[in-house]
């Protein structure tokens, strides 16, 4: 059910960009407990002067690898997502590549009454899921 948005600059392979989200599914799997077919993931590529994703006052840069996460979800644990974050930015460094400091995670949360699968329906709140 996690809905994960990853926004990019353009450039990335076909298999890159399946790498990321491979990895991207496996971590949430393990952390977040959803069944292997619950895989949502949409990818959204831009010129560099789109996107501006600095520091927050931090105290480091980012490169043209930067990549922002969107996971929209029902709430989760707090150690949880603290797992997920860390595990997510592990992984990507060590099977894609990507510094840590190039993976901006965002969450926003949502209910059940807020997803319809298709039909229609509000599949959590009918039973169905």
């Amino acid at each position: 059910m996690p809905l994960i948005r990853l926004d990019m600059m353009e450039g990335r392979s076909e298999k890159e960009i399946k790498e990321i989200l491979d990895v991207a599914h496996d971590v949430m799997v393990r952390n977040f407990h959803v069944p292997e077919r619950d895989r949502y993931q949409i990818v959204s590529q831009h010129k560099p002067y789109e996107m501006i994703i600095q520091d927050t006052g931090l105290g480091f840069e980012r490169s043209e690898k930067v990549i922002v996460f969107t996971i929209t979800s029902r709430a989760r644990k707090q150690e949880h997502k603290e797992k997920f974050y860390q595990e997510l930015t592990e992984e990507l460094e060590a099977k894609c590549g990507i510094a840590p400091n190039d993976v901006m995670i965002s969450m926003v949360i949502n209910n059940d009454d807020d997803w319809c699968f298709g039909f229609g329906e509000a599949q959590f709140l009918t039973g169905k899921l």
